[in-house]
């Protein structure tokens, strides 16, 4: 089968979010079946990669997603109907560069990464071929959360987009022969949005191998905490953790350091680094020391849609992790034996600190309580190759 995979970005290197369930679901195609890539990219480091999956797909095809051109175009948009995300997820051109090449190879099936470039399979060669969409998360939910959380003007904005990218949702689910979502409470909420369609959970994984730790536990009270630091949710939530939480915890444990690790920490996240005993990373080329190195770890993030990958990947390296209740929802069963649920400032510091008086060998064995190999990426990502296969062979109904 030949397969056209969209991407929001380049599915390489697997290190933020929206990449890491990319890159592992391309690995996964691109064992039975031949795979064409198109991927936004949104920098020039991004698009360096794209030599380093030559050896898993039959091409690579980048389109330049230009953010201030995104931004003025958003702007524009406001008074249209049409998603803010899809304005910022375009690219000049984008749609006669893939006319082009479906034109070349046309695929079997086309496969969306996102509703941000479902956009593309919706008009044009791609709409005679069936879809699968990978939506991952209902993102309009998440939309609708960061309204209630926000004030005016954010807010209106974020009520607009839910709104807005509600209805595309519907279109694309209703237009997908079916739509893959990470839980099972992201399957329900489409599901009771958009009735008569295929949804189904397929949950993230973890590569455990590559987290395991290499060495002994860390005895030093040193607290984790790892995402994009630009993105909204890991933004308040590093605020929420550095303003209410951690003055608790330091009261307690004098000597207690905060590492918060992950790319393009916004102005908001780079002042926390004022505060004792907080270190702001920026971007590390390797998230795995600062895990291997850390007692525990946190995801305080009051806004969070499906899968936090940042916890299986915590888990793997070794750590427990303190979890707010919006986190929690979103992760396996078997990971939750790792986790610590706190629902507000005094609870999650109380969580946290509990684990730092644990010994090392207690908190390593907590993490080692998670059948963390039954997680993985091939497993749990196993059931799209049934999926495709019936797409490919009810063609005729779709169209």
């Amino acid at each position: 089968m030949r397969i056209l995979l969209l991407t929001q970005r380049l599915p390489y290197a697997p290190n933020r979010g929206d990449r890491i369930r990319a890159h592992h679901l391309l690995r996964v195609l691109s064992q039975r079946h031949q795979v064409d890539v198109v991927s936004l990219v949104h920098s020039a480091e991004e698009a360096s990669h794209a030599q380093e999956m030559r050896s898993l797909v039959n091409s690579v095809t980048m389109l330049r997603a230009s953010r201030l051109r995104g931004l003025a175009r958003s702007v524009g948009h406001l008074a249209r109907s049409r998603p803010l995300t899809h304005a910022l997820l375009d690219a000049s051109g984008a749609r006669q560069t893939i006319a082009r090449l479906v034109a070349r190879h046309p695929p079997d099936v086309v496969v969306a990464g996102g509703t941000g470039v479902a956009q593309f399979a919706l008009d044009g060669p791609l709409s005679q071929y069936p879809l699968i969409l990978d939506m991952v998360d209902v993102d309009s939910e998440k939309w609708r959360a960061l309204a209630k959380a926000s004030w005016p003007p954010w807010c209106w904005v974020y009520r607009r987009e839910a709104t807005v990218l509600g209805r595309f949702e519907a279109t694309v689910a209703r237009r997908a022969y079916a739509t893959l979502v990470t839980t099972p409470r992201e399957r329900d909420l489409l599901c009771r949005a958009v009735h008569d369609v295929r949804v189904y959970a397929v949950p993230n994984g973890i590569d455990a191998p590559y987290f395991r730790p290499v060495s002994s536990p860390a005895e030093a009270p040193v607290i984790v905490f790892c995402g994009v630091m630009n993105y909204e949710p890991n933004v308040a939530g590093a605020e929420w953790l550095v303003k209410h939480v951690w003055p608790k915890i330091r009261s307690q444990r004098a000597a207690a350091e905060l590492l918060i690790v992950g790319s393009d920490p916004s102005a908001r996240v780079q002042w926390l680094a004022r505060t004792p005993g907080v270190t702001v990373t920026g971007r590390v080329a390797d998230v795995r020391p600062y895990l291997w190195h850390a007692a525990v770890a946190v995801a305080p993030l009051a806004v969070a849609r499906g899968v936090q990958n940042k916890v299986l990947e915590a888990v793997a390296a070794g750590l427990p992790v303190v979890v707010t209740p919006a986190v929690a929802e979103g992760l396996p069963a078997e990971a939750l034996t790792a986790c610590r649920i706190g629902a507000d400032a005094d609870a999650f510091a109380r969580h946290v600190l509990d684990l730092l008086h644990d010994t090392s060998r207690m908190r390593r064995a907590m993490a080692r309580s998670v059948p963390i190999d039954e997680l993985s990426w091939p497993a749990r990502l196993g059931p799209v190759h049934r999926i495709l296969d019936e797409a490919l062979s009810l063609q005729g109904q779709i169209l």
